[in-house]
C-alpha cells in the first residue's frame, strides 16, 4: 500500500468543512437550529459550549454517525449530507475520530488496539509486517513506544488515551476530531495530551477539531474558538479575540462564573 505523506504545513489554507443552515433535533429537543461554520485546511478549532449544545452532535455529522435534518455540510468540496453509507465509509478514511473514552477493547493487546482500523480499513492492501510498522510508528508519535503487547488493564487514563490517539494516527489521516481529549485526566496528563495535539498538528499538518470543556486546553491548542448557544454558532475567534470579547454569555462561560440564578448563596438564604 502506498502510504501517504503528510507535509508539514504553518499556515492555514482553503475551507475544507463547511456547515451550513445545518438543522437537527431528537423529537422535541431541537439541538441545532442554524449551524453555520467553516473549518479552513491546517486549522485546529475548538468547538466549546454548556452541555446540550450538540458539541459531539457536530462531529457525528460530519462522519455521518448522525445526519442533519436540514442544511449542508461538505468536506472537500463534497457534499456529505446526501452520501450512502459506502461513500460516508471513503470519507471516514479521511477523517478520525478520537473518542472521549479512548474506547479501547479490553480483549486485546495495545498493539492490536491499534491496528484494529488498519486491519478493517486496509485488509487487503497493507501485509501484517506493514500494519506493525504502522503501528509502531503511531506508538512512537504520543511517547509510548515499545508497549505494543500491554494491555489495556495495564494502563492508566492518560496512557488510555494516547492509545486511543495512536489508533487513530495510524489511519494517517487529513483531519482528526477530538471528542473531550483531556477528560478525566490529571494536570501533568492533561499537559500531555495537549502538548501531543499541537506536536501533530506542527509536524503533520493535521486539520483538527476539539470538544472540550477544559479551557486551559482550549487555549493551548487553538487557532480559533468557536462558542455554541442555543442552536447557532454565538462567536467564533482567536484566543485573544475570546480572551477580551464584552459578550457576558461567553466571559462567563471562560471565567467558570454561574448564572446569578444560581447563586448557591442566595438559594439558601431563601430556604
Amino acid at each position: 500500500m502506498k502510504e501517504t505523506k503528510h507535509e508539514p504545513k504553518t499556515a492555514v489554507g482553503d475551507v475544507l468543512i463547511s456547515f451550513r443552515g445545518v438543522k437537527k433535533a431528537f423529537g422535541a429537543k431541537r439541538i441545532f437550529s442554524d449551524l453555520t461554520l467553516d473549518i479552513r485546511r491546517g486549522e485546529t478549532v475548538t468547538i466549546m459550549g454548556a452541555s446540550g449544545t450538540g458539541k459531539s452532535v457536530m462531529l457525528k455529522m460530519l462522519i455521518g454517525l448522525i445526519r442533519a435534518d436540514e442544511g449542508s455540510i461538505s468536506f472537500d468540496g463534497e457534499e456529505l449530507t446526501g452520501m450512502n453509507d459506502v461513500e460516508l465509509g471513503q470519507v471516514r478514511r479521511r477523517i478520525a475520530y478520537l473518542f472521549q473514552g479512548a474506547a479501547l477493547f479490553d480483549s486485546l493487546t495495545v498493539g492490536e488496539n491499534v491496528a484494529y482500523g488498519l486491519r478493517e480499513q486496509f485488509w487487503n492492501t497493507m501485509s501484517d509486517p506493514e500494519i506493525r510498522a504502522r503501528v509502531a510508528q503511531s506508538l512512537a508519535l504520543v511517547s509510548l513506544p515499545g508497549t505494543e503487547e500491554m494491555r489495556p488493564s495495564d494502563l492508566s487514563g492518560g496512557m488510555k488515551k494516547r492509545v486511543g490517539l495512536a489508533r487513530t494516527l495510524a489511519l494517517q489521516p487529513e483531519v482528526l476530531l477530538y471528542d473531550e481529549p483531556t477528560t478525566g485526566l490529571d494536570p501533568i496528563n492533561t499537559g500531555r495530551i495537549n502538548h501531543l495535539i499541537n506536536g501533530i498538528k506542527q509536524s503533520l499538518g493535521i486539520t483538527s477539531v476539539v470538544v472540550t470543556h477544559d479551557m486551559g486546553t482550549a487555549f493551548s491548542v487553538s487557532d480559533r474558538l468557536v462558542m455554541l448557544k442555543e442552536g447557532r454558532v454565538l462567536l467564533s475567534g482567536t484566543q485573544q479575540e475570546i480572551k477580551t470579547t464584552r459578550d457576558k454569555y461567553v466571559r462567563d462561560f471562560i471565567e467558570g462564573k454561574a448564572p446569578e440564578s444560581e447563586d448557591v448563596s442566595q438559594l439558601l438564604a431563601s430556604s
